[in-house]
């Protein structure tokens, strides 16, 4: 899981430090979104070509890591 993660940047000079999957503009969030609203993975591929099957995985892997920490914090 850790290399997934490999694939997540924050810099505060990109999208104002939201987490974003290397190399891109695109954020953790944005795919988060597509994928909730429906869009496949396939989907979401065709429309962003410069991301690849692990780069969906990556977002997963920070959402579920995020979601881990918070519940820990409680």
């Amino acid at each position: 899981m850790l290399e997934l993660l490999d694939r997540i940047t924050i810099d505060p000079a990109v999208r104002s430090g939201k987490p974003v999957i290397r190399n891109t503009r695109i954020t953790v969030s944005d795919i988060l979104g597509y994928l909730a609203g429906g869009m496949s993975e396939t989907e979401i591929l065709a429309d962003f070509p410069d991301l690849a099957h692990e780069d969906i995985l990556a977002t997963l892997a920070f959402a579920a890591q995020r979601e881990q920490r918070l519940f820990s914090v409680l």
